[in-house]
């Protein structure tokens, strides 16, 4: 999963190009499914690694801020793995957050909401799998989405959006 913040920079983005009715819900749903346990049950795959968007949709109505704020955090969460992530460690990018938080806030003028202020920590030091520019690269390009349009292509089987498409059966 995408850290926290990296989670509130993409949807506090998308917020400057789309409009919704309640952005506080839908910041929220954007870091939502980071508090289920277990992950997979929120992230609609065996693990937020393997995501499944086609799943999500097929359970969920996108109708409300909220819910499109989950989606977001799931296009986030599959992208990150799938896309902008070179390689996984999970204890290195536990540290990596840490090292992108401030720069990241900064860069984006975060509004930290209260849910996420304990994930927010920073650390000074170097980065060892997401660099900070890489980090830029995915929210601003994230960020630019069409939700309606990846909803499109993740129901219609568009391998992009289903590359796990053996593990995104509907069950």
């Amino acid at each position: 999963m995408a850290g926290l913040v990296i989670h509130l920079a993409v949807a506090q983005e998308y917020l400057k190009y789309n409009r919704e009715d309640d952005e506080k819900n839908f910041l929220y749903g954007s870091i939502q499914p980071d508090f289920v346990t277990p992950k997979s049950i929120s992230h609609y795959g065996k693990s937020p690694s393997f995501t499944c968007l086609k799943n999500f949709l097929l359970s969920n109505e996108i109708n409300t801020s909220l819910k499109r704020g989950q989606f977001l955090h799931l296009i986030t969460d599959y992208l990150f793995y799938n896309h902008y992530l070179p390689r996984f460690d999970r204890q290195e990018m536990y540290h990596d957050y840490q090292v992108l938080n401030k720069p990241i806030i900064e860069k984006y003028n975060v509004n930290v909401i209260d849910e996420a202020k304990e994930y927010s920590k920073s650390i000074e030091g170097k980065t060892n799998i997401l660099s900070y520019e890489m980090a830029c690269k995915m929210i601003d390009e994230i960020s630019m989405l069409n939700l309606e349009k990846v909803k499109e292509e993740a129901l219609n089987d568009n391998k992009k959006w289903n590359y796990f498409s053996r593990i995104c059966e509907k069950k």
